[in-house]
């Protein structure tokens, strides 16, 4: 998760899942999403819920609701959303993706502006954690910058 300390320096810190897979930490969840997500019956289930949690400890600032019928992550705007009905991958599709400055070599392109994260199981989420997070400092970044 990037966080500033108190110099205004942003760091990392890593909250990695011990035991139960379904009890790690998810950070700030959002109830309406909690419920789409025990309702959703894909057998990417626990890929989308890994890559959910990655998702939200990034920045304490990124919140997440259901919009498009799906878990979508907000700051400033929509910055992606889960296309739910694939069921051999887990698809997070970034709408302005395209905008996000910086190089993301695990995104391709998905539509005009968009481009879209595809990944098949958990360890693929993980080791997507870095870059992922560094697509929502980016993200946050350009959306403070933005009047």
């Amino acid at each position: 998760m990037y966080r500033q300390d108190a110099d205004g320096a942003a760091k990392i810190e890593h909250f990695p899942p011990s035991g139960d897979e379904y009890r790690y930490f998810l950070g700030m969840t959002s109830p309406e999403v909690d419920a789409w997500m025990t309702r959703y019956d894909n057998p990417m289930r626990d890929v989308v819920q890994r890559v959910r949690q990655i998702m939200l400890q990034s920045d304490e600032r990124l919140d997440e609701c259901i919009k498009w019928q799906t878990p979508t992550f907000v700051y400033k705007g929509y910055l992606a959303s889960f296309y739910p009905k694939p069921t051999a991958m887990a698809t997070l599709i970034f709408h302005a993706g395209r905008a996000i400055p910086g190089r993301f070599p695990s995104l391709e392109p998905a539509g005009q502006d968009g481009l879209a994260l595809r990944v098949v199981s958990i360890a693929e989420a993980e080791e997507r954690r870095d870059e992922l997070q560094r697509i929502v400092a980016a993200w946050i970044a350009m959306r403070d910058r933005a009047k």
